[in-house]
């Protein structure tokens, strides 16, 4: 796959850009809840106090489970954005959502517990692609990374904020009710969704008609420009082996993500001798802070270059190697250091990977292909979590199980770099073509 783009483009024309005060900021903090729903539970888990007597194991598979719930939804909310509505297809799964989210909290026994994240994982499932769709309609190729990286800036940023809110309501409340309360946001903020958010330029209110038509005709163009797929069904797209390496990216990639997301606070409350949850949550947010800026810079860069292919891959080397180092070093300031040099790295990729798939796929056949990709790559949420709890139990360290994700994100790399490496050439074409029309 060949990322490079001509050393002379025009300058493009100036334009209003009120879509990136609206759209971006709403699906951001709308996802921001999600991501909260979906990631307390490594914040609640090392204070539960023998609560539902979960094991290490059990507790990965309470922070997996969320993940097979989450495949069921992918495809046919894609779907459903990109023929009827994305904006009213979030808006349903975000009450859902909400809704399950309080009731977790209510539960009694392990296997409920299992159910809820579950349950809680299947409505969440379908805003990721759904959200992927409305921003195609909202910004042109040459500026899709760096949407993607603005929207999912909500991915650190929700721990930044929400890692030490959860700590600090531990403190003053159980870990039931921090859920309970923490699943009514969701249900506030669909009123702002429902009336911020448009499908598409044209039925905005806000947007001026300058940045209407230059919005819509970058798109037209872009998609003028994108090759045909077959017969332009959904099979023929996801047969291709662009997609298929991308599903297999995904997956790896996730798996060491997830398997260090889960585990990143249990690793700080070690590192502080058991420090207090207020304490553990604050610390917590440090890493994200470091990997909200490191992900932003690295989608300007791929805008910037077209090297989309070396902002996935790169910085996943650097995780894979901070999480071996990290099992190396001794002394809790260094160890601190090097989690969040591997927050940043594997929170990096998500701009520039999630770019690639517009570039290669005509909009009516891209959304099944995103909804394939994030519902088979997110079954490494599942793999990872379970992983390391599975492996801490065994071998009585978390050690092997952040070597074992570092294998995993080094098969990421693999796969990028060598994969995508030849006979991707649409992406270059579009590039050029993309730079011509501007």
């Amino acid at each position: 796959m060949t990322d490079a783009r001509p050393q002379s483009i025009p300058p493009s024309p100036v334009v209003p850009a009120k879509r990136w005060a609206y759209v971006i900021p709403v699906a951001a903090i709308m996802y921001m809840l999600a991501y909260l729903d979906r990631n307390n539970v490594s914040v609640i888990l090392p204070y539960m106090h023998g609560d539902l007597e979960l094991s290490n194991a059990d507790k990965g598979l309470v922070g997996g489970i969320f993940f097979v719930g989450y495949v069921f939804l992918q495809i046919p909310a894609a779907i459903l954005a990109q023929r009827w509505s994305a904006r009213k297809t979030v808006l349903i799964l975000m009450v859902a959502w909400g809704l399950a989210a309080s009731l977790s909290g209510l539960v009694q026994t392990k296997s409920q517990f299992y159910v809820a994240r579950f349950v809680l994982g299947f409505f969440e499932g379908g805003v990721w692609p759904a959200v992927l769709i409305l921003l195609a309609s909202w910004f042109p190729l040459r500026e899709r990374a760096r949407a993607n990286a603005l929207w999912m800036a909500c991915l650190p940023l929700s721990s930044v904020f929400m890692a030490p809110l959860s700590g600090w309501m531990l403190d003053h409340a159980s870990w039931r009710w921090v859920l309970v309360l923490q699943g009514v946001p969701p249900l506030v903020w669909a009123v702002v969704w429902w009336f911020a958010v448009a499908d598409r330029p044209a039925q905005a209110r806000w947007i001026s008609r300058a940045e209407a038509e230059h919005v819509e005709r970058s798109i037209a163009a872009d998609e003028a420009a994108k090759p045909p797929v077959g017969s332009g069904s959904y099979l023929d797209a996801v047969k291709q082996k662009s997609v298929l390496v991308l599903i297999g990216v995904y997956f790896f990639w996730i798996t060491g993500f997830y398997g260090f997301n889960l585990w990143l606070p249990s690793v700080i409350k070690e590192l502080t001798h058991d420090g207090s949850s207020t304490e553990v949550g604050l610390l917590t947010a440090i890493p994200f802070t470091v990997a909200l800026a490191v992900m932003i810079a690295n989608a300007a860069w791929s805008d910037r270059t077209g090297s989309h292919r070396q902002a996935v891959a790169v910085p996943l080397v650097v995780g894979l190697a901070a999480l071996l180092l990290g099992q190396a070093v001794d002394g809790a300031l260094p160890r601190m250091l090097l989690l969040c040099v591997t927050a940043a790295a594997v929170y990096a990729p998500y701009g520039p990977f999630w770019a690639i798939p517009g570039q290669l796929l005509r909009f009516e056949v891209v959304a099944v292909a995103m909804g394939l990709i994030n519902a088979l790559g997110n079954l490494g949420g599942f793999a990872g979590p379970y992983l390391v709890g599975w492996l801490t139990d065994a071998t009585g360290s978390s050690m092997t199980g952040f070597a074992v994700l570092s294998g995993f994100l080094a098969v990421a790399v693999a796969l990028v770099t060598l994969g995508l490496r030849t006979g991707t050439h649409p992406v270059r074409r579009l590039s050029e073509q993309a730079a011509e029309r501007a």
